[in-house]
């Protein structure tokens, strides 16, 4: 279907954070069913998708770092 692959292509140009929160998004429009559907079509674990579900419902959304601190590597 076009919008499963529109999903797909979004998915794919996200960052690691963004990824589980759209993914989180697209599953609790759909409810029941939603995260086995949404993790079948964009190809992630649907524990990746809670973990989203937890960090909108949990966490303020504000511009935070993508990894901890001292997570980098080194130079």
């Amino acid at each position: 279907m076009p919008i499963e692959q529109q999903m797909q292509r979004f998915y794919r140009s996200l960052n690691e954070r963004d990824r589980r929160r759209y993914a989180a998004i697209e599953a609790m429009k759909l409810g029941h069913g939603g995260m086995a559907y949404v993790s079948e079509i964009v190809g992630c674990e649907a524990k990746t998708i809670a973990k989203g579900i937890q960090e909108l419902e949990g966490e303020e959304l504000a511009h935070s770092r993508q990894r901890k601190k001292g997570a980098d590597a080194k130079p």
